[in-house]
């Protein structure tokens, strides 16, 4: 019999699932997110659209990638997934997406610089990119892990794929991906106009601290 705790992750990580489609952040049925409720985790089943999502499409598994139960395939990116939860055991939530700018600037195999405020608050300095990586197994997850340990982007930019974000929840999670669509996007049409110049290394410091830690409601 499932946990309540899971049933409940299960409400949670559908609903989450459109916070990506309303801030334009995937296409068709790609994209996913997933929730760790101790040893298990829940995440999008692969191939159904995001229409057809409910709570009970979700797919809870094991943080081998392994479903528990009978139903639905879990996404193809489970095994990245799974391999993140048991290597960043302060990790709650994963998603994957393929936005539009931020792919464009893993396209190109190129970190965002911290140019603006906003990045240095919610990444610390520059999104940082990680290694290409065929989809299946733990080769992303690999990546993914290598290129954020020690970092405090919560999200990277995967080369020539897209974005993987990373949180204390499901829900900081998508935070990380809206936002790093966000900046990518205004990223870009700066350098436009030419040449960027990153934040200096210490307001970088200064302005994430306060994000961090007296920004928001305590």
């Amino acid at each position: 019999m499932e946990s309540p705790e899971v049933s409940a992750l299960r409400e949670t990580v559908c609903g989450l699932h459109a916070e990506l489609v309303r801030n334009n952040l995937v296409a068709w049925t790609s994209g996913n997110v997933s929730a760790r409720s101790g040893d298990l985790m829940v995440i999008k089943p692969s191939g159904v659209s995001y229409d057809d999502l409910t709570p009970e499409s979700m797919v809870v598994c094991d943080l081998d990638g392994k479903p528990v139960s009978d139903g639905l395939s879990p996404s193809s990116d489970t095994a990245t997934h799974a391999y993140i939860y048991r290597h960043l055991p302060e990790v709650g939530g994963v998603v994957h997406t393929h936005s539009t700018y931020a792919t464009a600037w893993a396209a190109r195999g190129e970190p965002i610089p911290c140019v603006i405020t906003a990045m240095a608050d919610e990444f610390g300095g520059e999104v940082p990119v990680g290694p290409f990586a065929l989809i299946g197994g733990d080769e992303i997850g690999r990546g993914v892990v290598a290129t954020l340990t020690g970092h405090r982007s919560p999200a990277v930019l995967m080369r020539s794929h897209g974005v993987f974000a990373i949180g204390g929840t499901g829900r900081d999670a998508v935070k990380a991906a809206v936002m790093c669509e966000d900046v990518a996007r205004t990223v870009h049409l700066a350098r436009a106009f030419g040449e960027l110049a990153p934040l200096p290394a210490e307001a970088v410091d200064a302005l994430f601290a306060r994000y961090k830690n007296y920004y928001g409601q305590r």
